[in-house]
């Protein structure tokens, strides 16, 4: 592993401990046995899914971190991966606290965005063909970079890996915000909501800065 890979993974491994706790007091008034989500419900999806969609993030933020030595885009990097990283350990910590899996291997990514498949949601489906797995073009869900893109941000530095991180990152968010916003509609647990819509929130106005951003470096969002 290099080290910026072990640094990610450290990263998520102390996100998992901190949030532990945090985790069972805030979720727990939210999970009795009535309550409790199903596997395919919005929740659970939700969680699985923007887990990995976070695990990005970090990733990425990582490598530009050791790729420049601009402080305004070090310090958002690290912003982005200490809250991502910090979140990812509370989805996962609410998936063991519901008894429920991590990955589930017959169950394409964003499906729950179509429809929360036990029926637990209530709330209807939503957000049309975002439930038919991959983005068509090698992206695992709308807004992930794919791996060419990883492997090119990795071999640049300087004011070209800013950049290309800027757009990646303002790709990835806008993503993200549609997938939280799926679970603001669509999720059950009182919590979990509250946490989708504050990425909402967060996520757009990170989009604005990282916007600021590529312009003094004179260079604009991907198409």
């Amino acid at each position: 592993m290099t080290r910026t890979h072990w640094a990610a993974v450290t990263a998520v491994v102390l996100a998992l401990l901190f949030a532990g706790a945090a985790t069972v007091a805030s979720a727990g008034g939210d999970t009795s046995a009535s309550r409790t989500p199903g596997a395919g419900s919005a929740d659970a999806g939700f969680a699985r899914d923007m887990s990995v969609h976070h695990q990005q993030a970090v990733e990425m933020s990582f490598i530009v971190r050791d790729r420049t030595k601009d402080e305004e885009v070090r310090r958002l990097a690290y912003d982005i991966a200490n809250t991502q990283a910090n979140q990812r350990g509370m989805m996962l910590g609410w998936l063991d606290l519901w008894g429920l899996p991590k990955v589930v291997a017959d169950r394409a990514p964003m499906q729950w965005m179509d429809r929360a498949a036990d029926g637990s949601s209530g709330h209807g489906s939503a957000h049309g063909g975002h439930g038919s797995g991959e983005a068509g073009d090698g992206r695992l869900m709308p807004g992930m970079a794919t791996k060419g893109e990883l492997e090119r941000l990795d071999g640049l530095s300087g004011r070209q890996a800013e950049i290309l991180y800027l757009q990646l990152m303002i790709n990835h968010h806008n993503g993200g915000v549609a997938m939280a916003q799926g679970c603001v509609e669509l999720c059950t647990v009182g919590t979990e909501r509250d946490l989708a819509q504050g990425m909402v929130d967060a996520q757009r106005s990170e989009v604005e800065l990282m916007v600021a951003l590529l312009k003094k470096r004179g260079a604009q969002p991907l198409a």
